[in-house]
């Protein structure tokens, strides 16, 4: 079969081991590359043994994503391509978020990926090549109620990429993110199974349906892949149509 993805070989870093993460995980292994996981809950890499490396980081501090960086280098020989979906909610009202928790928030979901970004990014510019792929959400776009830091912070994270894509182009490396819809993972999990939720969401999406993790790593491989070359700075939404009602 044609390698048509060019990803065979290829030294992948997966930062986040929860939903999204995992399937990103299996589908860069089934692709035949080489896979790093990172993460912060030790428990949760115990179900990559035997398929991939892991590393138990802090992804919020500059030396846990350095030092998952370096990991990479080390255990995979090279870094290629990063792949961010580390990303935490706590659906309140803006009146009732707390200072912790916008910090919180923040250091997860926008912090990291800047210093995971930044850590990954030395290596793939001085090596001349390089893919990174960010999981943003249509919260970025839309103004959901409940979601004021975590959409802020994903706001925020879609301009990060693009800057980041604007600095190292010339040194042929793209950033990139897909943006998903309401996805059944463990992060949505409890708030879709509240009484009338998941119809209630399921009715605002064009195509019928939530979105599943399996949705998300088609788009995923590509951006990572031989064939996105020339795409940078982008941000793709995944969302069966959400955002175009």
């Amino acid at each position: 079969m044609t390698d048509w993805l060019g990803l065979k070989g290829q030294r992948v870093l997966v930062a986040g081991a929860g939903g999204i993460g995992a399937a990103c995980v299996q589908a860069f292994l089934d692709e035949g590359a080489s896979v790093l996981v990172a993460d912060r809950d030790e428990e949760r890499l115990t179900a990559f043994t035997g398929r991939a490396g892991t590393i138990a980081v802090d992804l919020t501090s500059t030396k846990g994503c350095e030092q998952a960086v370096r990991a990479a280098e080390t255990e995979l020989g090279g870094l290629d391509v990063l792949v961010h979906a580390v990303g935490i909610n706590n659906r309140v009202p803006i009146l009732e978020t707390t200072d912790e928790d916008w910090d919180r928030i923040l250091d997860v979901n926008l912090s990291s990926a800047f210093r995971l970004g930044r850590a990954a990014g030395h290596i793939m510019v001085e090596a001349g090549r390089g893919r990174q792929i960010y999981c943003s959400s249509v919260s970025s776009l839309l103004a959901h109620p409940d979601h004021g830091p975590y959409a802020a912070t994903k706001g925020g994270l879609n301009q990060l990429v693009r800057v980041m894509a604007r600095e190292w182009a010339s040194s042929g490396v793209t950033v990139n993110a897909i943006a998903p819809g309401y996805v059944e993972t463990a992060l949505t999990g409890a708030f879709l199974d509240r009484p009338g939720v998941r119809d209630h969401y399921t009715g605002m999406v064009p195509a019928g349906r939530l979105g599943t993790v399996d949705d998300l790593t088609g788009p995923v491989l590509y951006l990572a892949s031989r064939q996105a070359a020339f795409v940078t700075g982008h941000v793709l939404y995944v969302d069966g149509g959400r955002t175009l009602v």
